[in-house]
């Protein structure tokens, strides 16, 4: 009880923080800012760079409460200014996308922070710690160091349809999922939707810190590199784990230890470090080649664990079991302007290179996209993950494809495909495999998962766009949610940014499960999800 109350006390005092952040943007400026206009041609929205050391003088704390009341009070996008001196040309042309207020400029395309052809520009329009280090007395130096810390925090709601069952969130699930895999357990009554397992509640999602340096791929006359280390703390920790790296957060017994208790621990709160890789850019291969080493979050995905990078407060089912995060490396290479291919070779899916499991093995990553002339319409397929294909702890082989399709600059939609197996899988646990990313299948051998979902977006004003989201999955042997059977979402929401640091996203979310009924614990087709978050940088 003391602990539930501290809880309260402590969301209690994050609405107040919340609210006295908000209230710095005046009513005429939040007014401007909801307003509906005609979206504008795409632009990189970056404004000239900052005069560095302006501020000098005053305490680093002072600058910092400088910036953040100055970016409260600005709107997040601002149309161009036409008679403004014109910015740097890429080489690859201007973005298709208004990022803010999408989630990204770009093509949809995984690796680095910046793709080839664009000089990565994140430092001309900093956030308020950035801004502080650049109005201070090194500003010169951290600015021309390309160097960047900035980050934000998560916080998310729902209210459910589920939660009335025997067994609270979170619970021990004895006897379910009905395919003998006694000892494991779902997040809660709203599984398998993730990350909002729990129901009826409000979660500490993710407090994220990134500390990067951006290549300069837009010059073609130097070798230039770049690093990305990135810190996660709160639940959604949960859904990137590797087996062998922090993970006794999450199970214990994952070792192959056969003295050690082979249960899960769960922590409902966590650290990862999703993304830990340095990159080195090349500009005279092609048009350009990037070569990463290290931790990434898989790359053809629409969707991210990181809330920022996502069309929508929650995630697909689709994207709710699929590769997470690999260690290797990778090239991108950019053949043309049209055509980008992508190479690399990693230890296995979801697994620290040191920990012994089945699926630690070589596997290989071959991806392509393709961008129309047109700027219109864009192709990104491949083989995420492939190897021998041999059962272990989330050793999927996975085919992805995407295409997305820009009508005009107010309306684009963006589909993708997904199909994964595993051989010889086994239905309870091994010393070898002694948990799964997902569940026991309800039969051995070959064993396979996959849906197709769509994201459709339509953009209100400068600052919002509507998303509307539908999807088919068929977890064909119960091995990624629990229960053989094929599931229909569909969600609609919105992402509203009040100013340049605070962004929400309602959104409203139904899904039903044909075969079975594994909402609730096991005892609903059917789910409907009123859920929130807000998102606010620094």
């Amino acid at each position: 009880m003391k602990k539930e109350r501290k809880h309260k006390n402590q969301l209690k005092a994050a609405g107040i923080c919340l609210g006295v952040i908000v209230s710095g943007v005046t009513g005429a400026q939040a007014a401007d800012m909801i307003a509906t206009t005609n979206a504008p041609a795409a632009t990189t929205n970056a404004p000239a760079a900052q005069p560095y050391g302006k501020k000098d003088k005053a305490s680093f704390f002072k600058r910092l409460n400088e910036a953040i009341l100055e970016q409260n009070a600005t709107a997040v996008y601002t149309p161009p200014d036409t008679n403004a001196p014109p910015s740097p040309v890429r080489r690859i042309g201007a973005p298709p996308f208004d990022g803010p207020p999408y989630p990204t400029q770009e093509w949809q395309l995984g690796g680095g922070p910046n793709i080839i052809g664009d000089p990565g520009a994140l430092r001309d329009s900093p956030y308020p710690l950035m801004q502080a280090l650049y109005d201070g007395p090194n500003g010169k130096w951290w600015y021309d160091s390309r160097i960047q810390f900035y980050g934000w925090e998560t916080i998310s709601g729902n209210i459910s349809t589920s939660g009335k069952s025997a067994y609270p969130a979170g619970a021990q699930y004895p006897g379910a999922p009905p395919n003998g895999s006694s000892g494991q357990t779902t997040g809660g009554p709203n599984f398998p939707e993730v990350y909002d397992e729990r129901p009826d509640r409000i979660e500490q999602d993710q407090a994220v810190l990134y500390i990067e340096r951006m290549a300069d791929k837009n010059q073609t006359d130097h070798i230039d590199w770049g690093f990305r280390y990135s810190l996660v703390y709160g639940l959604d920790y949960r859904f990137m784990i590797s087996r062998g790296f922090l993970s006794s957060q999450l199970y214990s017994g994952l070792y192959g230890n056969p003295n050690e208790p082979q249960q899960f621990r769960n922590n409902y709160a966590g650290v990862d470090m999703p993304m830990m890789y340095g990159n080195i850019y090349i500009p005279w291969v092609a048009q350009g080649m990037d070569i990463l080493v290290g931790r990434i979050i898989s790359m053809p995905d629409i969707e991210q664990q990181l809330a920022p990078n996502n069309l929508m407060a929650s995630h697909s089912i689709v994207y709710g079991f699929d590769d997470y995060t690999m260690w290797g490396i990778w090239a991108t290479t950019k053949l043309s302007p049209n055509w980008t291919i992508q190479l690399g070779i990693a230890d296995g899916v979801d697994i620290a290179p040191w920990q012994a499991d089945p699926g630690r093995q070589p596997t290989g990553s071959a991806n392509l996209q393709y961008i129309s002339s047109g700027g219109h319409d864009s192709f990104y397929v491949g083989m995420n993950s492939f190897n021998n294909g041999q059962w272990g702890f989330n050793n999927l082989q996975e085919c992805i494809e995407s295409y997305t399709h820009k009508f005009n600059e107010k309306v684009w939609t963006t589909f993708e495909f997904q199909y994964m197996y595993m051989e010889n899988c086994q239905t309870g646990p091994t010393v070898a495999v002694p948990f799964q990313n997902g569940f026991f299948p309800t039969h051995a051998g070959y064993v396979y998962e996959g849906g197709l979902v769509n994201y459709t977006m339509i953009r209100l004003s400068n600052n919002a766009f509507l998303t509307f989201r539908n999807e088919g999955y068929d977890d064909s042997a119960g091995a990624r949610t629990g229960y053989a059977t094929c599931y229909y979402e569909t969600s609609v929401g919105i992402t509203y940014w009040v100013n340049k640091l605070l962004v929400l996203r309602p959104e409203l979310r139904f899904e039903h499960s044909f075969h079975a009924a594994p909402y609730d614990d096991g005892t609903r087709h059917n789910q409907a999800t009123l859920a929130i978050d807000a998102t606010y940088h620094f």
